[in-house]
């Protein structure tokens, strides 16, 4: 597919935090979309955007690209085996949930004895990234359907090819990997700086620009400081990329001390604050700590 060619009909499965913006960048750069969500509400509101809202998957599924961006790997394979049937050979399914290796791969092989093409195509960013369609996508397929693809994904953020199918899970749980522990190290540093005497809102602006420096230090360090916990990603779903880090790890044979000590981090407040920001995590930090607490202020919690 060139830019020169028509649009293709994205058939966009998912009008979540993050689906709802990705959606609508989509329909700002000229692609018709099919919405389809559990929920009808969430897809009838990108009506005003100029979204057609399907009743049902098997009508967003009748579309030349498909788009999952749902909970987790069993909910797209769900979804997917449940309109097979109706998809077109040829298509292009580009899953853009954040799942299991393993479950990619599966879902590949599925697609693929139908004649449907598959990219596995998770996302880094957050709710402002899919906002500002500034997105760090990192793909995994065959290379002639990435580049079929990438006028899709452009939309959207900044896409790179990283192996075959599975590959882009593999990809965005090394990214996950990186944040989940460098939130949980921030939130040390600030109950550090606060248990031992100093301004921990101080200590973060002297030590940013230094090699300290990073996007978790800039916009989660501040959050920790303001105790706002109102998502963003949430705490539930931090651990679930956790836990599939892990099932990575033990396919490819090796075993992650630090990892495993994070996700169990994760896993002592998920029964508590599931849907906050996983910026809460310093609520781990302050529970192992219960005379010592960031900041002033009252925790902002989603309800």
């Amino acid at each position: 597919m060139s830019e020169a060619s028509p649009r293709p009909t994205i058939g966009f499965f998912g009008i979540g935090l993050m689906g709802k913006p990705m959606a609508i960048n989509l329909l700002k750069a000229g692609f018709p979309v099919i919405a389809w969500n559990r929920t009808s509400a969430k897809a009838a509101a990108l009506e005003a955007h100029g979204a057609r809202v399907a009743e049902t998957p098997e009508a967003a599924a009748k579309a030349d690209v498909l788009i999952t961006m749902l909970a987790a790997g069993p909910e797209v394979r769900q979804i997917l085996e449940s309109v097979i049937e109706v998809v077109a050979p040829g298509a292009l399914v580009i899953d853009m949930s954040s799942t299991r290796q393993s479950e990619a791969e599966a879902i590949s092989a599925l697609l693929e004895a139908h004649g449907v093409h598959f990219i596995d195509a998770p996302v880094s960013g957050g709710v402002v990234g899919a906002e500002a369609a500034t997105l760090a996508i990192m793909a995994g397929g065959d290379p002639a359907q990435f580049e079929r693809a990438k006028p899709v994904l452009s939309a959207m953020g900044r896409a790179t090819l990283v192996g075959p199918a599975g590959c882009g899970q593999l990809s965005k749980l090394c990214n996950q990997l990186i944040v989940g522990a460098t939130l949980n190290i921030v939130a040390e540093a600030l109950l550090l700086a606060e248990a031992g005497g100093a301004d921990p809102a101080a200590v973060r602006q002297a030590i940013r620009g230094g090699f300290a420096e990073s996007r978790i230090l800039e916009v989660h360090g501040q959050r920790m400081l303001d105790r706002n916990f109102l998502p963003g990603g949430q705490i539930k779903t931090q651990l679930k990329d956790m836990e599939n880090i892990l099932d990575a790890a033990a396919k490819a044979g090796i075993r992650l001390g630090i990892t495993e000590m994070v996700t169990q981090h994760y896993g002592s407040i998920v029964g508590t604050v599931p849907h906050a920001d996983q910026s809460a995590i310093l609520l781990a930090v302050e529970q192992d700590n219960p005379r010592h607490r960031v900041g002033k202020g009252p925790d902002r919690l989603p309800a």
